[in-house]
């Protein structure tokens, strides 16, 4: 690669656009909801297809009903997302992220196992 596409290439990483929010995991056997937070929705998306094909258990707490039902009987849902502005610190959208995700466990509280 020469270093003008690279050069390109760090120029549209530096300049896409971040999208953060709140998803959930969901095992429909057991009718169980875990709620997460993340900085970077795609990635969340990814690492969670990655868990399905390798048939991993994403989190520890997840492990019975993974044993229980298989890879296939969870989901991946986004609840809500929120993309980052220009102007946030990191930090500043790491901490809207969190509330956003501690909202979503308020109103939802009798699911979150």
């Amino acid at each position: 690669m020469d270093k003008s596409s690279r050069k390109a290439l760090k120029e549209q990483y530096q300049n896409r656009k971040i999208v953060g929010g709140v998803y959930c995991i969901r095992c429909k056997d057991r009718d169980e909801v875990w709620f997460r937070a993340t900085e970077d929705m795609q990635g969340a998306k990814n690492r969670f297809q990655f868990f399905v094909s390798t048939d991993s258990c994403p989190e520890p707490s997840m492990m019975d009903a993974w044993k229980e039902s298989g890879a296939s009987g969870f989901s991946f849902e986004v609840i809500e997302e929120i993309e980052r502005n220009e102007t946030q610190t990191d930090r500043e959208f790491s901490d809207d992220v969190n509330t956003l995700l501690e909202l979503w466990l308020e109103k939802n509280q009798n699911l979150d196992p």
